[in-house]
């Protein structure tokens, strides 16, 4: 396995430390007038969650971590298994409901996302940015209310419920930022 040092750090390297697989989110060179140099670095860990700061000596040698992005379209959930087809081999690969992001609410069926896969074992799933999705459910709007920032809950065709503007009504099409679960915007058409 290639390794790197902490002097080689970059926003974005992925490296094993303790068992973890973390990402340096961001690192700064330190060079003190007395006292050796160090590296300050914020890391994720990527599999956990996690972010910690810690410095490091710029000699400190950790294992590059390769993960492996691969295409595949979310085809349906069964209790807490959640199953991909991998759009090379058309085999499924079942991913438990931990292994999925926050944002995973806002995923309809047929679409396509990320596997993370780490030493041939899916460890997380990229879902889309952005998702279009009908609203199933809300009270209704009132014509001419254009009173800004007042929200009301609507609940999307995935089950998920979001803040929306009170002119949205049942059967709109709205745009959501599915790494906040924000509303963005009406669709047209």
């Amino acid at each position: 396995m290639p390794t790197i040092t902490a002097g080689e750090f970059r926003n974005g390297v992925m490296f094993e430390m303790d068992g973890k697989v973390m990402q340096v989110v961001e690192f700064q060179h330190v060079k003190p007038g007395k006292g050796a140099a160090f590296v300050r670095t914020k890391m994720k860990d990527v599999l956990g969650g996690g972010v910690t700061e810690t410095s490091f000596n710029p000699t400190a040698k950790f294992e590059t971590a390769f993960i492996e992005r691969k295409d595949a379209e979310y085809s349906y959930n069964d209790g807490d298994l959640y199953y991909f087809m991998d759009q090379e081999s058309f085999e499924m690969v079942p991913v438990g409901q931990s292994d999925l992001p926050d944002g995973f609410v806002f995923v309809k069926e047929n679409t396509m996302c990320k596997l993370m896969i780490y030493k041939e074992k899916v460890v997380g799933v990229e879902a889309p940015n952005f998702a279009e999705l009908e609203v199933t459910d809300t009270e209704p709007g009132f014509a001419g209310n254009t009173a800004t920032n007042v929200l009301k809950p609507a609940t999307v065709e995935t089950g998920a419920e979001v803040k929306v503007p009170l002119f949205i009504n049942i059967g709109d099409k709205i745009k959501i930022d599915t790494r906040t679960g924000e509303y963005l915007e009406r669709c047209k058409g």
